[in-house]
């Protein structure tokens, strides 16, 4: 497959620290019970709406702009650099973009937060673009934001590799027809990805880097 599509967050990068930390901080700036980091695991890849409706106890929407507005006054100058790299994923990178592919970021997160994430690591050169949701919340679905991806690039689906950690990831990749692998370094485990459906598993970037070889 030319066409790579990879997630952000768990799959290109570990935000644990950062996101966990910024979900904390809204929830006490609103005076919100606040959970330990590891309960909020599941946070990391569904959009923050989503995750915000669910953690407050009057989940609607009023109160859910808040928090991501609490949210993203730590995140934006703090939080997003609160990230550590993925061992193995740069060489994977260099390699793939030597091949002469095509790699894409197809995340939920805010392209404006992405884009400056993959120039801290300084991983643009290997990017043909960064794509990700707008601040009002459109494309925050996977399958939107896929849907504008293959359009603004004329890609064909039949083409496209979507790389992933978390079942939006697949879910929205089958939407297209796009072929989908999960990775188990993330933040969504096998049972998860095998469930939504995914095509491929790999264990970590080395098995990454053979099947997408497999592909080619």
């Amino acid at each position: 497959m030319d066409n790579l599509f990879f997630d952000l967050d768990g799959t290109l990068t570990d935000p644990f620290e950062g996101i966990t930390n910024c979900i904390q901080f809204a929830l006490e700036a609103m005076g919100h019970v606040v959970p330990e980091k590891e309960a909020l695991r599941w946070c990391i890849g569904p959009p923050l709406t989503q995750c915000f409706t669910q953690l407050l106890p009057e989940g609607d929407e009023e109160n859910t702009r808040v928090a991501v507005t609490k949210y993203r006054e730590r995140y934006r100058t703090i939080g997003l650099f609160e990230n550590e790299v993925i061992t193995g994923i740069e060489p994977l990178l260099i390699k793939l973009h030597q091949q002469g592919r095509r790699l894409f970021v197809a995340t939920s997160k805010p392209h404006v937060y992405a884009t400056q994430i993959i120039e801290y690591f300084g991983y643009t050169p290997y990017f043909e673009a960064v794509h990700g949701s707008e601040l009002d919340g459109s494309r925050t679905n996977k399958s939107d934001l896929l849907a504008h991806i293959l359009f603004q690039h004329d890609l064909d689906p039949k083409c496209t590799v979507m790389i992933g950690d978390r079942e939006y990831d697949v879910y929205g990749a089958k939407a297209h027809n796009i072929q989908t692998v999960g990775v188990l370094w993330g933040f969504g485990s096998r049972e998860e990805l095998m469930h939504a459906g995914a095509d491929r598993i790999a264990e970590n970037p080395k098995v990454l880097s053979t099947i997408l070889n497999a592909e080619k």
